[in-house]
């Protein structure tokens, strides 16, 4: 059996912020009603966390839950327990009208990094990214140029990223682009 590989195999760039992929990491959509007890429970159990509010995320290193939309969660696990994570989950759903899928190798992570991660973001998608517009703890659905992607905030001066596995090389030179030295802007 062939070894797991991440979408672009820890690539990395400093420029006026740092630029890294963070490699695996699972994930699970989870589809259903989101008052549900037994979905909050299944969420609960595996992340530790309750279901997210309209556009958060609540995540702790590589485990957490975001608000995708009204009827979807993103849940992370560490990469290595998400078969279990997912296992458990569908037999803690059964009965349930719910859908809970492994998309762990259907996308890529990116950190963005620094002083200036809002600007960095901020050149590829339609977000305000002003501190009392976006903050750690919320999520948003957006486009980064021409592709599709989400991203939260881990603290003040870090941003994830996911996007699908077949965009990652390009929102990364996207990203990279944006955080060339010399493309200070000063917006936020």
């Amino acid at each position: 059996m062939s070894e797991p590989i991440s979408a672009l195999n820890h690539a990395s760039y400093e420029g006026i912020a740092k630029v890294e992929e963070c490699g695996l990491q699972g994930m699970i959509t989870l589809r259903g009603d989101l008052s549900d007890k037994v979905l909050a429970k299944a969420v609960k159990d595996a992340t530790g966390q309750k279901v997210p509010g309209q556009r958060q995320a609540l995540v702790n290193g590589d485990t957490g839950v975001c608000w995708m939309s009204t009827d979807e969660l993103l849940v992370l696990v560490p990469y290595t327990e998400v078969e279990a994570k997912l296992a458990a989950m569908i037999n803690a759903l059964s009965g349930t009208h719910a859908l809970a899928v492994n998309v762990s190798d259907a996308r890529a992570v990116i950190r963005i990094s620094g002083g200036s991660a809002r600007e960095v973001l901020g050149k590829v998608a339609p977000v305000d990214f002003a501190e009392d517009a976006f903050q750690p703890g919320q999520i948003r659905r957006s486009r980064l140029a021409q592709v599709a992607g989400a991203f939260w905030m881990d603290d003040a001066e870090t941003f994830r990223v996911v996007c699908f596995r077949s965009t990652a090389d390009y929102v990364f030179k996207l990203l990279k682009v944006a955080a060339q030295p010399g493309g200070e802007v000063g917006v936020y």
